[in-house]
């Protein structure tokens, strides 16, 4: 294995030249990325933003219009940008502990929180490492309270629930299109909603969403470096050195990309960058065939492996499987395999370094209090990529080193 070769620990979708040459074509003019996006789905709006987070602010904006109602139920196991997309839109945060076992809210707790709280204006369902919500459980708490649902689907394209996609099951839903999160524009994000609310969508992209000539430029830019290292040889000097110079420093917010600020871009997003989603869009299915595949050979490998629970879809679910999830019984055994696999190159990874309230820089957003399950599952696992970039020898020696571990 060569020294530099780093394997992406998501399944990002590589960028092709065709893909690029596909956005300066003439052909098949009345295509676009929100039609695709609406004919997958089978959602009757598409909006695409800047970002995922982006699409999720404009959507507590169009919330604030439809109540007055002003706290949103999250995860305590989360993304920190979605607490600050909260605040940046003047709403409170309220935080629920999620299972033991996997990434599904704690139901009695979340029950408590809507039943004791008249102000709960929504709960953000998190369908987390491509894995779709215990979606039943929620739709059957708000029909009790009248509260907004929103899918945060950021790494759930093409997952499904009891034969829906996820991204049509709530009120709102958005989706990310950063890099490393499947199909990519480099940086940006859809919303997907029913018609009900399609023009209050439009009207607050329109207002919040203006055209930055500059800043487009730069990430179209971006999206063609994209193209040129995201590749196992060159990934390694725009994603590992960079976090190894910040975890020398002692920032691991930083070498984890886990530090953010309120002050997120909202601009619009070129007509190029969403023709390249546009060319990569029938690769998508394939992907997910893929790394469906891969995490396949995971579990048929670990399987029957003491000391380690896989987190995996549940019955009437299928997931797309950007990476496979690890928890281990306990964190000392955890740190071991992680402190030896990271360095491997093979894309062993964390989802998040900590719960939600955890992170210094959030207290003021999201409180102090200890929710003891996030916080578990932040200490005891890891991730194993599903990019295709791995090869069955690459899968084989991950499986032999966690058993030797």
């Amino acid at each position: 294995m060569s020294l530099f070769r780093e394997i992406p620990p998501t399944a990002g979708l590589p960028l092709y030249a065709r893909d690029i040459f596909c956005a300066f074509s003439k052909r098949n003019p009345s295509a676009s990325l929100e039609e695709d996006f609406k004919k997958y789905l089978g959602a009757s709006y598409a909006a695409i933003t800047y970002s995922g987070t982006a699409a999720f602010y404009i959507i507590l904006e169009a919330l604030k219009k439809l109540s007055p109602r002003k706290t949103v139920i999250i995860p305590a196991f989360i993304c920190p940008l979605i607490p600050l997309a909260i605040k940046r839109a003047g709403l409170k945060v309220a935080v629920c502990d999620i299972n033991k076992v996997d990434f599904n809210f704690e139901v009695n707790q979340l029950k408590k929180l809507c039943a004791n709280n008249n102000d709960i204006l929504a709960i953000v369902a998190v369908h987390l490492a491509g894995i779709a919500a215990d979606f039943q459980v929620i739709q059957d708490i708000v029909k009790e309270n009248k509260i907004f649902i929103v899918e945060d689907c950021a790494q759930s394209l093409g997952a499904v629930y009891q034969n829906k996609k996820t991204g049509t099951l709530g009120d709102f839903a958005f989706f990310s299109l950063c890099r490393g999160k499947g199909l990519t524009t480099y940086e940006g994000g859809v919303i997907v909603s029913s018609l009900k609310f399609a023009a209050l969508i439009d009207s607050e992209l329109n207002r919040l969403a203006k055209t930055d000539l500059f800043s487009e430029c730069l990430k179209v830019l971006e999206l063609f470096g994209y193209w040129i290292f995201y590749r196992p040889f060159l990934f390694w000097f725009v994603f590992r050195l960079p976090q190894l110079f910040w975890q020398l420093q002692g920032k691991m917010e930083k070498a984890f990309i886990e530090y953010f600020s309120v002050d997120f871009p909202l601009h619009k997003v070129s007509k190029m960058r969403k023709s390249v989603a546009h060319a990569m869009f029938d690769r998508l299915e394939n992907e997910i065939t893929n790394q469906r595949k891969t995490t396949a050979d995971y579990i048929e490998g670990l399987k029957g492996l003491q000391g380690i629970k896989l987190i995996t879809e549940p019955n009437g679910s299928t997931a797309n499987y950007p990476y496979l999830t690890l928890l281990f019984d306990e964190t000392a055994q955890r740190d071991k395999v992680f402190n030896i696999l990271h360095n491997s190159g093979l894309g062993v990874a964390l989802i998040y370094l900590a719960a939600i309230t955890d992170y210094a820089y959030l207290k003021d957003m999201v409180g102090d209090a200890v929710y003891p399950n996030a916080r578990a599952i932040a200490k005891n696992h890891i991730t194993l990529t599903t990019s295709r970039f791995l090869t069955q020898k690459d899968i084989c020696s991950l499986i032999e080193r966690i058993k030797k571990i």
